[in-house]
């Protein structure tokens, strides 16, 4: 794992950066939601990745 070389907390960056975003109405709130949800959809999606025995267990049902 790499540290991180500055002293600066790259998730309080990014709160902050969202707290920047001043939703005009309900929908926009909502559309702003929506895009961390994506995102962390996204991010659960790239780390799921099945191991060597839960493909040959599922092959083997065929």
């Amino acid at each position: 794992m790499t540290k991180n070389k500055s002293s600066v907390d790259k998730n309080l960056q990014n709160v902050a950066k969202d707290l920047e975003h001043t939703a005009v109405n309900s929908h926009q709130a909502q559309q702003i939601q929506q895009q961390t949800n994506d995102r962390r959809h996204q991010d659960a999606l790239n780390h799921d990745e099945p191991t060597q025995t839960q493909t040959t267990s599922l092959s083997d049902k065929d």
